[in-house]
């Protein structure tokens, strides 16, 4: 069984072309074969040997990495042993205390601490499915959260939990709480207590199965509201196989070294990134296990701080979105900091800032860089680029996995050839099954096991990705989707506002930042202080507008009557002192 561990490639490895490794490891009986297999109607190429569910991945990363370290947060430290343990104690409370049954929802709602990945851990393992709750979120969306997925049990962290506390009652939902700062509420369970209890448990003996539903991540909605993306065994599998596929690959091609028996350094990897989402998660979290990376997490992210824990836990990959990237390389910090140990960095999420490329090519020759393209829809699977096709394509995002087959199509859905530009489709056994209680929405964006991305693309002759605009009215800010129609909806909301357009305006360091042009209501008062304050009330802090224009004017409109808004983008980047 494949079971996402290091591989070899045989004998040839090291002197094969791209397309040469993929038909090496992807042959009849090799680690990475690949066969056809039906989901839902539609037939999938998905990875032979991978494993059923994300259970079999624990279990193997026990017994293959047990005494390792795992989990590093300041000054808490666990081995793959000690917190498989934790995870095996609270799935059986889930079941037996909590009375948790397979397809139950259970959500997370904390900031990157060890016990956010027990918790997941436990989650996964005992059949019910995981509800990752963004971080961000004010109370208001913390408990639209609760109400769209139906999870009745949560793991707080204490911010998180105070900003919807007022809530859960009504919601009939019971609190594990996780390093309080205080003596927890009443009707707070402490989670140390809670594992506690059981310790020494094994882990439950669930029926599960690769089709199974096992995680929920919340993606911000077209409509105004997030939607809950779910995903089964075999899709986050999938997704995390292709991380391990193009690990492979790139020993196949000569681009990475054989793993050694007993490395001077244990692979680790920095977790700045938040595992709420499918980058820190996937890309991050659950590809570790197969090859036993020590997990160092941050409370925030700081490049000077990232860089200090590279040196002293010497970490050997550093994974975030290219903003991350660009500001270590811009810290002074970097010259002052032994960085033997980093093997690689690579990203995704965000677009390349310019000119990222040429600095990692002057200031980190020795690394390896890959940076990619993947969406919560595909759990964080896509396209890839690394290292000569970087250099050589930096605008792209790489070629595809194996299990992902990738179409160019106009707005009658044809396929178009290479070199034009139309939107982005999807087929493979990664993406997600649907959104939760969104049978329109699913129907909408997965059609014949299709995902419609919403995003416009071109492929070139060579068979590379690159993605150029949205389809969807969407702002990237610092690998952070905000939908504008998310935005409106709460502006619209102020009682002095009469009209409202939401847009992305660029950004050196985030790539893209929101703002937000506004028409007063006449006779009322109105200033940008006032309308950032009401979006803070209502929404996550990344989601207030960084840039408010006020205007006394109708907003300009297209022949549909619906609001003109780049016309709106590029008159106030014309006009707007901030872009002198």
């Amino acid at each position: 069984m494949n079971d996402m561990r290091d591989t070899k490639t045989g004998p040839i490895h090291g002197q094969m072309t791209y397309d040469e490794s993929v038909a090496h490891l992807t042959a009849p009986g090799a680690d990475w074969e690949l066969v056809t297999e039906t989901v839902r109607g539609v037939d999938y190429q998905v990875f032979k040997n991978l494993p059923p569910t994300l259970r079999q991945v624990y279990d193997q990363a026990r017994e293959d990495h047990g005494d390792k370290d795992f989990l590093v947060f300041q000054d808490t430290r666990l081995t793959y042993d000690e917190a498989y343990e934790r995870a095996a104690a609270i799935a059986h409370q889930l079941i037996h205390r909590y009375g948790v049954k397979k397809g139950d929802r259970v959500a997370i709602g904390m900031r990157n601490y060890p016990e956010w990945v027990i918790a997941f851990m436990a989650i996964t393992s005992s059949g019910a499915i995981s509800v990752s709750l963004n971080g961000w979120w004010s109370g208001e969306e913390l408990e639209y959260g609760f109400r769209d997925s139906g999870a009745r049990l949560a793991f707080f962290d204490q911010q998180r939990y105070e900003r919807v506390a007022s809530k859960l009652p009504g919601l009939g939902v019971k609190s594990i709480g996780v390093r309080w700062e205080e003596e927890l509420p009443e009707g707070v369970d402490d989670f140390e207590e809670v594992w506690r209890e059981a310790a020494g448990q094994p882990m439950p003996d669930v029926d599960l199965g690769p089709h199974d539903d096992v995680t929920i991540l919340f993606t911000s909605g077209t409509t105004g509201f997030p939607k809950g993306a779910v995903s089964t065994h075999r899709g986050v599998l999938s997704g995390i196989g292709s991380w391990g596929f193009y690990g492979a690959q790139r020993i196949a091609m000569g681009l990475l070294e054989e793993p050694e028996e007993n490395p001077e350094f244990q692979p680790s990897i920095l977790m700045p990134l938040p595992l709420f989402h499918v980058s820190g998660s996937h890309a991050g979290l659950l590809a570790s296990f197969g090859v036993g990376r020590k997990i160092v997490m941050m409370y925030k992210w700081n490049p000077e701080l990232g860089l200090e824990l590279i040196e002293r836990e010497r970490v050997t990959s550093f994974n975030g979105v290219p903003t991350m990237t660009w500001e270590m390389l811009q810290s002074p910090a970097l010259q002052e900091r032994d960085l033997r140990s980093l093997i690689a960095v690579s990203g995704g999420g965000a677009p390349i800032p310019g000119g990222m490329v040429d600095r990692l090519q002057v200031l980190m020759p020795d690394k390896h860089w890959s940076f990619g393209w993947g969406m919560t829809e595909t759990n964080a699977g896509g396209a890839g680029n690394t290292d000569e096709g970087l250099v050589e394509k930096p605008d792209s995002c790489g070629k595809p996995c194996p299990i992902v087959e990738l179409k160019i199509i106009d707005d009658d859905g044809n396929e178009l050839p290479s070199g034009d530009q139309g939107e982005l489709i999807m087929k493979s056994s990664m993406n997600i099954r649907g959104y939760w209680n969104r049978p329109e929405a699913t129907a909408e964006t997965i059609q014949h096991g299709w995902l419609r991305t919403g995003d416009i693309a071109e492929i070139d002759e060579d068979g590379f990705l690159y993605i150029r605009d949205r389809k969807k009215d969407m702002v990237l800010r610092g690998g952070e989707n905000i939908y504008c129609a998310e935005i409106e909806r709460v502006v619209y909301e102020h009682p002095a506002v009469y009209e409202a357009a939401a847009f992305g305006v660029p950004d050196d360091r985030l790539g893209e930042e929101l703002a937000v042009v506004v028409v007063p209501k006449e006779g009322t008062e109105l200033d940008a202080a006032g309308v950032r304050a009401h979006v803070a009330e209502h929404l996550a802090r990344f989601k207030v507008p960084r840039y408010v224009w006020l205007q006394d004017e109708q907003l300009p409109r297209g022949a549909t009557e619906k609001i003109h808004k780049r016309t709106l983008r590029d008159q106030m980047l014309r006009e707007s002192p901030e872009f002198q």
